[in-house]
């Protein structure tokens, strides 16, 4: 079983649910981008996705394309996200996945990319607009160089296509909440609820279901978990607080 889709079903284990936060690389600058991420590994984050600032971010919501904008100041190379990883990794016992879109793996180029991962302790990769049909070669030699793909899916995705997901994911299968883009919500809704009840059962035990996009609140994380969901992701609510100045402390708390 991949070192992700262990930690994950440990934690569940022991505390129901991971917990998982996303936030901008390099927002609002890569020395406080960096505080933010220690702040979110001493306040209890099991695992920290990382989005890496890119100009067309299409399934993104109005709050982490602002942020998108604000890392592209400063961040707007892969090479600066590896830099900014590699400050805080050997500082932090927390997994670290980059959710990042194709075209700046396949300029980088994706063997590079995959080494640049291993030698970083970049735990896993998501890549939203990669097709498992297409990317079955990166996906190959992703699991080569011990670095987790989890594949995305939504409430409305076909058994079929599941079952196609489910082989291919590696570290966990993301759970898209609702069809749209990236975006806290106010509650979570029985398509949401209920997708997990369908999804998990036809998803191997050993592969985690972790569900993200509109997640804002302790109350929709334990919804989800209740549901069962082995992990919960939440970016925009703390993306936004980051973007409204909140100190590291604070998001920590």
């Amino acid at each position: 079983m991949n070192e992700i889709a262990t930690k994950i079903k440990e934690i569940g284990q022991e505390d129901g649910g991971a917990f998982i936060p996303y936030l901008m690389a390099g927002d609002p600058t890569p020395g406080q981008s960096t505080d933010y991420i220690r702040a979110l590994a001493a306040g209890g984050a099991d695992l920290i996705e990382l989005g890496v600032p890119f100009s067309d971010p299409v399934a993104d919501g109005p709050t982490i394309q602002a942020a998108g904008n604000r890392a592209l100041r400063t961040t707007d190379r892969l090479e600066a996200v590896f830099e900014l990883v590699g400050k805080v990794r050997d500082e932090i016992e927390v997994p670290l996945i980059l959710m990042s879109y194709y075209n700046p793996v396949l300029q980088y180029g994706e063997i590079e990319f995959l080494e640049k991962c291993r030698k970083t302790g970049t735990g896993g990769v998501i890549l939203p607009d990669l097709l498992p049909g297409e990317g079955g070669e990166i996906i190959r030699s992703a699991e080569k160089a011990s670095v987790a793909t989890p594949l995305l899916a939504t409430p409305g995705t076909r058994k079929k296509r599941l079952t196609e997901l489910a082989k291919k994911a590696t570290g966990f299968l993301y759970l898209v909440s609702r069809p749209g883009t990236t975006g806290a919500k106010s509650g979570v809704g029985k398509i949401t609820t209920n997708a997990i009840k369908s999804v998990r059962p036809r998803v191997p035990d050993e592969l985690p279901v972790c569900v993200g996009f509109g997640l804002s609140t302790p109350e929709q994380v334990g919804q989800v978990v209740r549901a069962g969901a082995d992990g919960a992701i939440v970016g925009s609510a703390i993306v936004s607080r980051v973007g409204n100045g909140d100190k590291p402390e604070e998001i920590e708390r």
